[in-house]
């Protein structure tokens, strides 16, 4: 049996406590009541969340033997900083507890109770910066869905936490369970921690439909040659008004975007599958294997032979 206590803290976003669906069917799947999932806050009572949904809770300091501590985020950290009860608890699970994890900017609290100082971890992209700043200590990693540094995990955005909770299932009951679990939560993928938090397609946010749908088909077409003309095209736009307009919309050139594109699913292919470097370059329209090298080290630092080590080592 595994002991999991949820702690939750004032103005705690209700998503992190969908987190305990996961162990939920991690029971079902593994037809056994491996977890136990428990809700506790400092002070126990009823906690609020910040939309105002009550929770009961147990007193922290009366809990059995907790495996797993998972820290809720709240919607925004610089104002609701922990409590000087919460920190002093946490620093003194911190030394026994399996696993302490944070779920978004729970990596706050963590962080003010001094338990992540020298390690690396990760939050919602858009507080990591804040995060750095006030605890230069830590490395904050701001384009991972999750990170793991010994026995604290922390994730990004909220649901980055069913991320985070279903490895934890992987870890402690098999491959085999996890993908159960994700099937049942119809959860598209399960992805890496190492996987960012940004989507190409997310960030060129088009503002007209036309942009929208050039770059879909861009998309569903990567393995090919995709020339601007062909684009244009595709959307009733000549080339020179095309290019025009998508570069308005986006701030990129066309042909930049769709290096992203091409750039984003060979990460994606990298990291999710065992395929050669060369089918991988073919597949996302690369001209070669040397030219997705370039590319990758342009757009993320490192070759992709280093990436798909560190994607095999996290695993």
């Amino acid at each position: 049996m595994h002991r999991i206590g949820y702690l939750l803290t004032d103005g705690f976003q209700v998503m992190g406590l969908a987190t305990q669906t996961v162990f939920e069917y991690a029971n079902k799947v593994a037809g056994e009541d491996f977890y136990v999932v428990q809700n506790f806050s400092a002070e126990g009572g009823d906690q609020r969340s910040s939309l105002g949904v009550a929770i009961a809770t147990r007193k922290a300091s009366e809990a059995e033997q907790i495996d797993t501590w998972m820290v809720c985020g709240v919607g925004n950290p610089l104002e609701s900083p922990s409590s000087p009860e919460e920190r002093a608890f946490l620093k003194r699970v911190g030394r026994d507890a399996r696993r302490i994890a944070a779920i978004c900017t729970g990596a706050f609290v963590l962080a003010e109770a001094g338990l992540l100082e020298r390690r690396r971890a990760t939050t919602h992209w858009y507080f990591a910066r804040d995060m750095q700043t006030r605890f230069p200590d830590i490395q904050v990693e701001d384009d991972r869905i999750y990170i793991v540094d010994g026995a604290f995990w922390t994730s990004a955005g909220m649901t980055a936490g069913l991320d985070l909770a279903l490895a934890m299932v992987e870890k402690d009951l098999g491959e085999d369970v996890a993908r159960g679990v994700a099937r049942n939560l119809v959860m598209h993928q399960h992805r890496s921690g190492g996987q960012t938090q940004h989507s190409e397609m997310l960030t060129l946010a088009p503002k007209s439909d036309r942009i929208q749908n050039a770059l879909n088909y861009a998309r569903k077409n990567l393995a090919r040659a995709l020339t601007v003309e062909e684009l244009a095209e595709e959307v009733n736009l000549s080339p020179r008004q095309f290019s025009r307009v998508f570069t308005a919309e986006t701030g990129l050139s066309p042909a930049k975007a769709i290096e992203g594109l091409r750039l984003e699913a060979a990460r994606l292919m990298i990291e999710k599958s065992r395929h050669p470097l060369e089918i991988i370059a073919r597949e996302t329209g690369f001209r070669d294997r040397r030219h997705m090298r370039e590319v990758f080290i342009r757009g993320f630092g490192v070759p992709p032979q280093s990436m798909r080590r560190d994607v095999r080592a996290g695993a």
